[in-house]
């Protein structure tokens, strides 16, 4: 994205350049090998629950049982993780909170996908096929822990990772010791982002490559999300005083922790590109403090499964 903008909030995702041609293709890929499974595990990141979840991905397994896994529960803040089991639970849609770097979670997957099943487990048994080995298919956006997710199971480097999307790039069945075969699939996002925050909450998690946009406006709003989320945990981390940044917008705030920070190059002036990367990393490896950029709504629009986000 060419320039940086004065204000954070500007920032805008144009799809012709950032949708990867691969990602048409996991669509299809998705649609042609749901009849060869039992079960879908969809992978959320836990910090954006509703950001993360595809609408595409809802259309292609539409009618598919699904457990939905909320990944990376040790990065988000607790209180807003257990709010959402909650309206997941409400929704009848049945939800656990995992972490694939901890392992948190990952032994309770098998016991859900199970219970969700048990009926055509027992109409299995029913035909003498006990024991089948049950097939999952593993769906999500990219960098969201698929992988990680598969190895964890997998109890060994099955698939390869890396904490930048676009890793997977083609489908893969992994045996698992829990009962389950998994079949991989690239992560795959969507052509057009109908509200603004949706695509902001995806490049600050790192779903969408740094490099389709510019980093500094990005970390702009970064700021300007965190201190309206946690101004405690920002203010802490980057020794500001609350007093100081009232009042200020994401280019004042970045050039704050810049400057605290002493990234200065000649003249006194800070280097905000790289202040801008420090933040970034700072916040997707939860280094500033366990932070999620969404949450349920507490009001009535909860039954229509919408959300408030922060």
């Amino acid at each position: 994205m060419p320039g940086t903008p004065r204000n954070g909030t500007d920032m805008a995702l144009d799809p012709i350049q950032w949708f990867p041609g691969h990602m048409a293709k996991t669509r299809r890929l998705i649609a042609e090998c749901l009849s060869q499974v039992d079960i879908v595990l969809e992978l959320l990141d836990a910090r954006i629950p509703r950001s993360s979840k595809n609408p595409e991905i809802l259309k292609l397994t539409a009618g598919k049982p699904k457990l939905t896994l909320l990944n990376k529960a040790s990065l988000a803040d607790p209180s807003v993780s257990d709010a959402w089991l909650s309206h997941y639970a409400k929704t009848e849609n049945e939800a656990l909170l995992i972490d694939c770097v901890t392992g948190d979670g990952i032994a309770k997957i098998g016991d859900a996908v199970r219970k969700i099943l048990a009926e055509k487990i027992a109409k299995n048994e029913a035909k003498g096929m006990t024991g089948r080995r049950l097939s999952a298919m593993i769906v999500g956006i990219p960098n969201v822990g698929k992988s990680s997710l598969i190895n964890r199971l997998a109890g060994s480097k099955r698939a390869k990772v890396e904490n930048r999307p676009g890793v997977t790039t083609a489908k893969q069945w992994v045996s698992t010791s829990i009962g389950l075969s998994l079949l991989d699939t690239p992560g795959v996002l969507w052509p057009k982002f109908d509200e603004k925050t949706v695509g902001e909450n995806l490049a600050l998690t790192g779903a969408i490559r740094d490099g389709v946009l510019d980093v500094e406006t990005l970390a702009m709003t970064l700021c300007e999300r965190l201190v309206g989320v946690c101004p405690a945990l920002f203010f802490a981390r980057y020794k500001l005083n609350p007093e100081d940044a009232e009042g200020r917008d994401g280019y004042d705030l970045l050039e704050m922790v810049g400057r605290k920070r002493g990234f200065l190059v000649s003249g006194g002036e800070v280097n905000m590109r790289r202040t801008a990367e420090m933040l970034l990393d700072e916040f997707r490896s939860g280094v500033i403090g366990r932070i999620s950029l969404e949450r349920p709504t507490r009001d009535l629009r909860e039954k229509k499964g919408e959300t408030d986000v922060c």
